[in-house]
């Protein structure tokens, strides 16, 4: 028995090796990316900024759209985009309120009859309140949780997971969000959500590994501040904000398509967010927080939080 589990050592050692010299490869020769031409792709929050550009990036590798938003017109002037253009996929719309349980799976059930089942469920959509925890009304903070966290395993997934299953095919993306990894003062409910939703992700990949569903892949994206408008005023120290500016939706979105369609785990832009994650994870607390002090991120959600009290 001895015997049998140091040659088991052996032979872990020897896969968690080989796991680095493949990441390792990535870098150097860039995978090929797999086709979802003619699956069905559905993506919540498609009426603007990322979920809108994530819509664009399927559209031109022919996949079947599904799009889900709260708001009609917004979602219907996404649809309108790649219907326009020569040769146009597919392209049905939705207008459901992710962050309310009933509405989720109604509208699962009407794509599932109307349109077929979903082979890439895109959790997108998100919300921010804009408020210190102590002036943040419970309804408000309520609906942070339910829409960013909630309403990807509780409802989505869930409504969708099942089939994939079936046939071991499918691929579940979570855009999440660098403060989803690491926290920064002034939005709690919004960082609660988004540490929720990836320990959903990271456990929701892990059972699917233990189930031995290999044909279903998982992508979690965690960008840095994304120029969509969303966190407008938020500002870190004006001598770093030239090294770290905030990211163009275009490259985020790009970014995270490569790896999606190479079926990348995790994808963290940029790159410098991979290191703060590590260093958050062995630092002590207060070296941390000398760290969040000089680069101005400790209190750099409060000019955003001051011009939602004036909006």
């Amino acid at each position: 028995v001895t015997m049998n589990i140091v040659v088991e050592f052996f032979v872990v050692a020897f896969k968690v090796l080989w796991a680095f010299v493949l990441a390792a490869a990535r870098w150097l020769v860039r995978p090929k990316e797999k086709s979802v031409a003619g699956q069905v792709c559905l993506i919540t929050g498609a009426g603007s900024g990322l979920g809108r550009l994530f819509a664009l990036e399927f559209a031109r590798r022919r996949a079947l759209l599904v799009l889900w938003d709260i708001n009609t017109q917004s979602n219907e002037e996404t649809a309108g985009m790649p219907r326009g253009e020569e040769g146009s996929c597919k392209v049905f719309t939705y207008t459901c309120d992710v962050g309310k349980r009933e509405n989720v799976y109604l509208t699962a059930e009407r794509v599932r009859k109307e349109v077929g089942e979903v082979s890439v469920l895109v959790n997108n959509a998100g919300v921010v309140s804009g408020h210190h925890l102590l002036e943040c009304p419970d309804e408000l903070i309520e609906r942070t949780m339910m829409v960013n966290c909630h309403a990807h395993f509780w409802w989505t997934t869930k409504a969708f997971l099942p089939t994939m299953l079936e046939i071991n095919h499918g691929h579940i993306v979570t855009v999440a969000s660098s403060l989803g990894l690491f926290s920064t003062a002034g939005v709690e409910d919004y960082c609660a959500s988004k540490f929720g939703v990836v320990g959903f992700h990271e456990s929701l990949s892990h059972e699917l590994k233990a189930a031995e569903k290999d044909g279903i892949k998982t992508t979690l994206v965690c960008p840095y501040l994304v120029d969509t408008g969303m966190f407008r005023g938020c500002r870190i120290r004006k001598e770093i904000e030239p090294f770290l500016p905030p990211l163009k939706p275009d490259y985020c979105v790009k970014q995270a398509m490569q790896a999606i369609l190479t079926d990348q785990p995790m994808i963290c832009t940029p790159r410098l967010m991979y290191i703060v994650t590590f260093m958050k994870s062995i630092l002590p607390f207060e070296a941390v927080v000398c760290m969040y002090r000089f680069l101005g991120a400790d209190k750099c959600m409060y000019p955003f939080i001051a011009q939602r009290k004036q909006a």
